[in-house]
């Protein structure tokens, strides 16, 4: 299992010398877990998965055990046994979509190495000043979808310009395609690679909660009808139904609630950080196409492979980096910063990975440095090709930046 930190004792010759080389989920720079050698990606409260599975498989486990073992010879032709059978199955089912959806990379966006070219030139500077006009790069750009204008902001943390629909995630630290929540309940982020399994999850576990509900009344209703009492009594006999009557009474509310949420967004194509941010019922969504078309967005599309390549062999990065007068890091003085650039929760990364920080905290950048190119990464750049123009730079306030670059 790894975090941050690299595995010590991987170092590789390469080409003859002693240059050493480190898998790419032993460099990770964003909180995540990995484990089987960097095959499954958590994120980093991955041991709120364990609790999830607890919570699913404790009441069936007490299910089969008090209900479903009584009620093998209740039913003709031998047909209790499907009571029991169907409770395992089904609950196995349920906690594979919870490992899929928790276990694989939601949509990463890969971070850039280094930062953009800046290639706007500062204004503030006045006429006839010593120093020498510095460039700057946009806070905000605009891209067309679907003829409207859409906005995608830079982040600073992953270098890139998100593309659309795109957040960057304050617990995992990482920029998520398609970004629609990070779940405590799976332990990872929710987003482009892994939204269809978390529906499946939480549809597929409101389903097993009515059908214990169901049985339990059934086993009830039985030794009412078998012993001529009431229904009270007949609960007072059988104590285990009434504990699990009510935990998937209230259970179904949680999860039955987000999948009439979920629906309710599919449907419409939204997020559920739109649906917060956004609130498209005031403006037009430019993403909707429709029910059908937008459910088979989520359900027929493929999923696309990641982009992440988290066993790819790399170099291991310098260790001692140059740091500013003041501070731990790079501190970037080409861009300004502002409250909304991580778009998720209220917490901001710490650590290694400070990028967000910001005032006089350390923050780990490269902005000291020139970078040859600020295409961004082909993948990216195809994404929002296809969306609209991603070159048109709005004006005005919104890309007002400010600082010198540090040599």
């Amino acid at each position: 299992m790894y975090g941050v930190h690299p595995a010590k004792n991987s170092d590789e010759a390469v080409g003859g010398g002693a240059t050493k080389v480190i898998r790419t989920y032993q460099t990770w720079k964003g909180s995540n877990i990995f484990f089987l050698g960097g095959r499954v990606i958590f994120g980093p409260d991955v041991r709120s998965v364990f609790l999830s599975i607890f919570l699913l498989v404790a009441p069936v486990a007490v299910f089969c055990v008090f209900v479903a073992r009584k009620l093998l010879d209740e039913f003709a032709h031998h047909l209790g046994i499907l009571v029991m059978v169907i409770a395992i199955v089904f609950t196995s089912y349920v906690v594979i979509l919870l490992l899929l959806t928790s276990g694989r990379d939601p949509g990463i966006i890969p971070r850039n190495t280094h930062p953009p070219e800046p290639e706007i030139m500062d204004q503030s500077l006045e006429i006839g000043s010593s120093q020498t006009p510095q460039l700057r790069l946009p806070r905000i750009k605009e891209v067309m979808v679907n003829g409207m204008t859409v906005k995608v902001k830079y982040c600073d943390t992953c270098m890139l310009y998100r593309p659309p629909r795109c957040s960057h995630c304050s617990i995992c630290d990482n920029c998520v395609e398609r970004f629609d929540h990070h779940c405590p309940w799976v332990g990872q982020c929710i987003g482009r690679r892994n939204y269809r399994f978390f529906f499946m999850f939480v549809s597929s576990a409101t389903l097993l909660c009515i059908y214990v509900f169901g049985f339990c009344w059934v086993y009830v209703i039985k030794i009412k009808n078998s012993e001529e009492t009431s229904i009270w009594e007949a609960l007072i006999k059988t104590p285990a139904s009434i504990v699990l009557i009510i935990y998937t009474f209230i259970c179904v509310w949680f999860v039955g609630g987000l999948t009439v949420f979920h629906l309710y967004l599919i449907s419409t194509n939204q997020s559920t950080y739109e649906n917060f941010r956004y609130r498209y019922d005031r403006t037009e969504n430019p993403y909707n196409r429709g029910v059908i078309e937008n459910f088979k967005e989520v359900f027929w599309n493929s999923i696309p492979p990641s982009k992440n390549k988290f066993r790819a062999v790399v170099q291991r990065e310098p260790e001692s980096l140059p740091r500013a007068a003041g501070g731990g890091g790079f501190m970037n003085s080409n861009v300004e910063k502002t409250p909304s650039d991580i778009e998720m929760g209220n917490r901001k990364p710490t650590g290694n990975n400070g990028d967000e920080m910001s005032g006089g905290n350390d923050r780990r950048s490269s902005w000291g440095r020139r970078s040859g190119s600020w295409e961004l990464p082909s993948d990216i750049a195809s994404l929002a090709s296809g969306l609209g123009d991603s070159n048109r730079i709005i004006g005005g306030s919104s890309d007002s930046l400010s600082g010198q670059n540090r040599q």
